[in-house]
């Protein structure tokens, strides 16, 4: 009997930010709880540490460079999912499962894009998506596109009317999964609910003053790599610096993470008090991290671990033995790998890996590096690299990432920015504050195997990429 599938990502939730994994000063008891009784994915991996991307890849099985998805799908650019992808959706409704999504899509065109004044009441990012194609195999649809009023959320069912609530997305979002999971738990035919939490993506202050006051008042421990004075984004947006600054968005992510706590403790509940915990795979995972000033940095799309090493941890009781797992588990290899754990035929678009048998121990796939990547995508920037005459789709950057190392070779997200090679020892230096600055093609084994390896791999990914 295929198992139902509860699939719950938070929006850049970063690995360090959880309890049990010692790091970062935060409370979560019930996610602690649960990792006890799963396995605990010691390398998940953003491959592109941005909303949109990672969710076409999780979606597809496939890396941007072949969706197209390659930059969040926002006013200015034509990026979005193609209703011609083979989705993970498509693939669990052919099979027979109920499917659902809540909350944050992510992945259609703005509709402002299109019309100044959509009648969904769609701006800027956002977007309804409508039944059909685009909804890639979800028959329950209770969502949005990209929208960060936490506290005052918006969603659409089957019409363009707009639904406005007065609550916690979070909660809100748990309150309708739960409904799901109750109707659908007694059923006949499995069930897979993707629920796709925003928080504690930014804006971080728009977070209940429950979880806020656990973190009133303490000085919260950052991370040794942590550089306050002059805080922007990868991409160089700049953010309000200083330590005061960066202990109040610390603080309010903290307690958005504890509040996401609270409400996947309720999902819990729910599973077991319904008595299908031996039959449903739970996966509770991420879209990406937050960087909260390690390097000087916020938000996302650098290659360092704050940004794409995310929480992973999957629960089948009595199926998936619990424990730790060093396998590098690729934002492609999701979709394959959920599906060969339901018994379902990995479509052949996949570009990801298929790891179920690996996770059942029933086999051992030598996976020795996951590639990742990013992309100059503001809208400027495109601006820039055209009125240069140049794609800026090769540019940003491209690396590998093994149990040890991280490699990337850095073109920058203006034209004309000087390229950097640079490689990180994860065991000499976990906090990546002193990389290996690499000048020339050096006669050293490590770096030679490395370099072939980022070849490898742009020429699967048919990227056209140049490391020279």
């Amino acid at each position: 009997m295929k198992p139902n599938i509860i699939y719950i990502f938070a929006d850049q939730w970063r690995k360090q930010a959880v309890g049990f994994m010692g790091q970062d000063p935060v409370m979560t008891p019930h996610i602690d709880r649960f990792a006890e009784e799963s396995l605990v994915f010691n390398h998940a991996l953003s491959c592109t540490p941005l909303c949109s991307p990672h969710r076409a890849a999780l979606m597809t099985g496939k890396y941007p460079q072949s969706t197209g998805v390659y930059t969040n799908c926002k006013i200015g650019a034509d990026v979005m999912l193609s209703p011609d992808e083979v989705c993970i959706g498509d693939a669990l409704k052919s099979a027979g499962y109920e499917t659902g999504y809540i909350g944050k899509w992510h992945l259609d065109l703005p509709e402002q894009n299109l019309s100044p004044e959509p009648v969904s009441g769609a701006r800027d990012w956002d977007a309804y998506t409508p039944p059909g194609a685009k909804r890639h195999g979800f028959d329950f649809w209770y969502s949005y596109g990209a929208y960060d009023d936490h506290m005052e959320p918006h969603y659409w069912k089957d019409t363009p009317d707009m639904i406005e609530v007065n609550q916690w997305s979070l909660e809100h979002e748990t309150d309708v999964a739960l409904d799901y999971i109750r109707s659908k738990g007694s059923g006949s035919e499995p069930f897979a609910l993707f629920v796709s939490w925003n928080p504690p993506h930014s804006p971080f202050e728009l977070v209940p003053e429950k979880y806020k006051q656990l973190y009133t008042g303490r000085e919260l421990k950052l991370r040794p790599n942590v550089r306050a004075e002059h805080l922007a984004a990868h991409t160089g947006e700049p953010f309000e610096s200083g330590d005061e600054a960066l202990q109040r968005y610390t603080s309010d992510y903290f307690a958005a993470v504890t509040g996401m706590d609270e409400q996947f403790g309720r999902i819990m509940q729910e599973v077991q008090q319904l008595g299908i915990a031996e039959n449903t795979l739970i996966v509770l995972t991420s879209d990406h991290g937050e960087l909260m000033g390690s390097h000087g940095f916020m938000a996302k799309h650098s290659w360092h671990e704050e940004s794409i090493a995310i929480p992973c941890l999957m629960n089948w009781a009595g199926t998936i033995e619990k424990g730790r797992t060093n396998l590098l588990f690729n934002s492609v290899d999701i979709m394959p790998t959920l599906l060969g754990l339901a018994g379902i035929p990995v479509p052949s678009t996949a570009e990801g890996l298929d790891l179920s048998g690996d996770i059942l121990g029933k086999s051992q796939t030598e996976v020795s590096s996951a590639f990742i990547c990013a992309f100059p995508g503001r809208k400027d920037t495109i601006e820039q690299y055209a009125a240069c005459g140049l794609d800026n789709r090769l540019f940003g950057w491209r690396g590998l990432r093994t149990e040890r190392y991280t490699y990337v070779v850095h073109k920058g997200y203006v034209p004309g920015a000087e390229p950097q090679r640079l490689l990180y020892d994860h065991e000499q230096d976990p906090y990546q504050l002193n990389p290996r600055i690499i000048t020339e093609c050096q006669e050293d084994e490590l770096l030679l195997s490395l370099e072939e390896e980022l070849k490898s791999w742009l020429t699967r990914t048919g990227d056209a990429f140049e490391l020279s």
